[in-house]
């Protein structure tokens, strides 16, 4: 274990004991610009986990620090806040957006929201478990929104309406992993993202240094076979097309396996690094680049003065 990702550990449970749609990743048509910045400052201690990109070439992403959420421009690279501190203690890890400006957030122990990306109005949230657990990451599909928690062995489901409406505050249910998952002591699941035929799931498991195939409908786990580096250091997911991008954050390094249909079988084909990662966490698209926020997991303590910084990267 790496002394960045037992940094990640430590902040996941030190942030659970302090508390007490469509179908695949939104990506341009076309190309970003070739002028458009390809390093992207965030605000100093805003500590960043998550990202999620769109509508339109505007990046999110959110911290770890207070779960504010912060909004950049792609093609200039500034932005501004459009949430403030929740306080500390409280933080916002994986997100997704939607068709409709919403963003999905999880919201690390026991808590996730969904946030209108237009001005940061939350829209509804609800609590999910008893704050001992840690919902890390989240993918939507036509009719559900699904939660990893990466201290217990289920995930959490916020169905969707048939026009995609949120449902009420008693609306998230739970979904209990089963089969071959196997789950650790401490932090387990982590990314998600689903099958490139959009019939399944598949769930990064950092304890068992693999990827597992969920049925979303019983919870059922299979886990995947794939060649390549075992996937220890897993964090955030991306799948375009059928190539699954896999953040190896304390390796700073993006492992690309190349999926069957169903996701049962991955074949390893490139593994992209670059100087400027400083521990990335999570990964999101805009045309010919990936975009991760670089967590600094290393810098131990954080400080309000702790620069940080987005980078973008060619697509495989």
């Amino acid at each position: 274990m790496t002394r960045s990702l037992s940094r990640r550990r430590l902040l996941a449970t030190a942030a659970a004991l302090g508390a007490g749609a469509a179908l695949g990743p939104l990506a341009a048509p076309a190309r970003a610009g070739g002028r458009w910045p390809t390093t992207i400052p965030l605000p100093d201690g805003f500590r960043p986990e998550g990202i999620a990109i769109g509508p339109g070439p505007y990046a999110y992403f959110g911290s770890l620090a207070d779960a504010s959420v912060y909004r950049a421009d792609l093609a200039t690279g500034r932005g501004k806040l459009i949430t403030g501190s929740l306080g500390t203690g409280r933080q916002a890890v994986g997100m997704k957006t939607d068709a409709r400006g919403r963003l999905f957030v999880a919201g690390g122990p026991g808590a996730l929201r969904v946030i209108d990306t237009r001005d940061g109005t939350v829209l509804a949230s609800y609590r999910a478990g008893d704050g001992q657990n840690f919902v890390n990451d989240v993918i939507l599909t036509r009719d559900a929104a699904y939660f990893t928690d990466s201290f217990r062995p289920e995930l959490h489901v916020l169905p969707l309406g048939k026009n995609g409406e949120l449902p009420g505050p008693d609306g998230l249910r739970t979904l209990p992993l089963t089969g071959e998952w196997v789950q650790g002591g401490d932090f387990t699941a982590n990314g998600i993202e689903h099958t490139p035929d959009g019939t399944a799931l598949l769930v990064v498991n950092d304890y068992a240094g693999a990827l597992f195939r969920v049925d979303r409908r019983t919870g059922h786990a299979r886990k995947v076979t794939h060649t390549g580096p075992r996937l220890v250091n897993g964090d955030g997911l991306l799948l375009l097309d059928q190539d699954l991008y896999v953040v190896q954050q304390a390796q700073n390094a993006v492992d690309v396996l190349r999926l069957n249909r169903i996701g049962s079988y991955g074949r390893a084909i490139a593994r992209i690094t670059d100087p400027r990662f400083q521990i990335p966490t999570t990964a999101a698209a805009w045309g010919d680049r990936i975009y991760l926020p670089n967590a600094r997991f290393d810098v131990d303590p954080p400080l309000p003065t702790t620069t940080y910084t987005a980078v973008a990267v060619d697509r495989v």
